[in-house]
């Protein structure tokens, strides 16, 4: 049992002020900190802190090396390859990040296969899969959180391009009104995505010209839909995924309210502050809003066309005591959210947890004690996290302020 310290990530897209007023640092950072990493991850394993606060030269990557089965439990040992399986994340988005999507299982261990036999270097620009597992991911908004994600109603697209008006859009439109299913989502895409420069020239500033139009006269059901796509226009001009973002569902969550997207989901995040949690995976098919790579076959073949409604990539939710559980079906992670009252008045003042297999208990806001059976009581601040191993005792943990947030990540396959 230890207390961990995150690592930031500085992408381009990041906040300067939410990772910041997390972790107690001043506002605004000097980069844009995009994300806060609780794991075990090669690229930025979590570092173990010592009793009086400071962070030591050991990570938790090497932590786990040193004895996986105590770590990790036989189990997870067994099923992950001796993996921690999953990455728990704090996202903080002031910009949007790229359509992308993920692959299943099987899909990543082929591709994987055949990317070394071409001889491809693990580290190279249009390498697709850097792993041989899939990613699921699991998002849950700690504010408001925008996103795209899943191919919307096709019926409902319809509607939405016929509304713009843009002659330019004519021979696209009609590929959907014929075909208003998967196959004609995919025939749709894939034109987009395949356009030649000169045609996306001329189409995209037509659609954006009459979204303006659109949103000014004040009469459109899709204002949350055209406002993302002037935005991903004024800032990613002649990127074909501007128009690939007309079949997607906008999504707004709510504090509290999660997210999972399964293989093959179509998704760009946009903007917001969550918990993210994911299968311990690099691989990552891009569809546009970047300038990274961009394999369009390889995504074509990973992308799932079949039109998803936003309540269905909603999780279900479980509730035992002051402890939330996201149920989806990834079998690297569960994650949960536990509020604790100091006072006891409100909510719980403590929890306790069994101890199979490997958790993290990432804190978000005030104290929590985290008490051993017969042992002494590890602290855990805002923005730190406790790494609890296998081989640990039950523990029951307490808000030592008045009051504690904290998200719990564990693999199912021990409860």
């Amino acid at each position: 049992m230890k207390v961990i310290e995150g690592v930031v990530r500085t992408y381009a897209w990041g906040s300067r002020t939410a990772i910041a007023s997390l972790r107690g640092k001043p506002v605004p950072s000097p980069h844009p900190e995009a994300e806060l990493w609780f794991g075990a991850h090669s690229a930025g394993p979590a570092c173990v802190v010592e009793d009086d606060g400071t962070t030591i030269g050991a990570d938790l990557l090497s932590v786990i090396e040193s004895d996986r089965t105590a770590a990790l439990g036989a189990p997870t040992v067994e099923r992950f390859s001796g993996r921690l399986p999953f990455l728990l994340k704090v996202l903080a988005a002031d910009e949007p990040l790229s359509l992308q999507a993920h692959p299943s299982s099987d899909q990543a261990g082929e591709g994987f296969a055949r990317e070394n036999a071409q001889g491809l270097a693990l580290d190279a620009r249009d390498r697709n899969y850097r792993d041989p597992w899939h990613k699921p991911e699991l998002v849950v908004a700690l504010t408001e959180f925008d996103a795209l994600a899943g191919f919307r109603d096709p019926a409902v697209t319809v509607e939405l391009l016929r509304e713009l008006q843009v002659s330019e859009l004519d021979p696209f439109l009609g590929m959907l009104v014929g075909q208003p299913d998967s196959h004609g989502l995919r025939a749709l895409f894939t034109t987009w995505l395949t356009l030649p420069e000169a045609t996306i020239q001329r189409v995209t500033p037509a659609v954006l010209s009459a979204a303006v139009r659109v949103l000014e006269s004040g009469e459109s059901g899709f204002g949350d839909e055209l406002r993302t796509l002037l935005e991903l226009g004024e800032m990613y001009p002649n990127d074909p995924g501007v128009l690939g973002s007309l079949l997607l569902n906008r999504v707004r969550l709510q504090p509290g309210e999660g997210l999972y997207l399964p293989a093959g989901n179509l998704h760009a995040y946009l903007d917001g502050t969550g918990v993210e949690i994911m299968a311990n995976s690099d691989n990552v098919l891009r569809g546009g809003l970047t300038s990274k790579h961009i394999d369009v076959p390889e995504l074509l073949r990973v992308l799932d066309f079949t039109p998803v409604d936003v309540p269905d990539l909603i999780p279900a939710i479980r509730t035992v005591g002051a402890e939330r559980i996201y149920l989806t079906p990834a079998p690297e992670f569960r994650l949960s959210r536990v509020e604790l009252d100091g006072t006891g008045m409100t909510q719980p003042s403590s929890i306790s947890f069994d101890m199979p297999g490997p958790q993290i208990l990432a804190v978000l806001s005030g104290t929590i004690e985290v008490r051993p059976a017969g042992g002494a009581p590890l602290a855990v601040t805002a923005g730190r996290a406790a790494w609890l191993t296998d081989a640990d005792p039950d523990v029951v943990v307490r808000a030592a302020s008045a009051r504690a947030v904290f998200f719990r990540a564990l693999v199912p396959i021990h409860g």
